[in-house]
């Protein structure tokens, strides 16, 4: 599953003290806002963002299993943002015994996410990824 997505754009600038809520060097919650209202948009019922210590979190509300979206800028580029959609693998346990299949709606967030992207003019350079294409990729490039 394609859960990770990079893009490049100048719209989503820091806010004056944000790294103060986060990390120095993070930021993202303009980013998490614009995706928050636009999936709102597309039907999906995300939750007011979340200050994390590496970015903004986004929850999607979903009785089956906690769903969200990480934002934050990407250090690859310094316009470069990075949003990644957990849970990030097909299935999920809940409790001890129960197995969730988080497929479906993994993959309808992920095409609503792509579409919102796509549709606004001011970013660019978008590239998909899964969970294990972007980990190696960090670990080649991080040596």
């Amino acid at each position: 599953m394609k859960t990770h997505v990079e893009f490049r754009s100048d719209a989503f600038p820091p806010y004056g003290g944000e790294e103060d809520a986060i990390n120095p060097g993070r930021y993202g919650k303009r980013v998490a806002e614009f995706l928050a209202r636009r999936l709102k948009e597309k039907g999906f019922e995300p939750l007011e963002p979340i200050a994390e210590d590496w970015g903004w979190l986004v929850p999607i509300k979903n009785a089956r299993f906690k769903l969200w979206i990480g934002c934050a800028n990407y250090d690859e580029y310094p316009d470069g943002f990075l949003c990644f959609i957990e849970p990030h693998q097909p299935m999920v346990r809940r409790f001890l015994f129960w197995k969730v299949d988080t497929a479906v709606p993994i993959d309808a967030l992920q095409k609503a996410v792509d579409e919102v992207i796509s549709a606004n003019p001011e970013i660019r350079a978008k590239r998909w990824w899964t969970y294990a294409e972007f980990n190696r990729l960090r670990h080649i490039t991080n040596g």
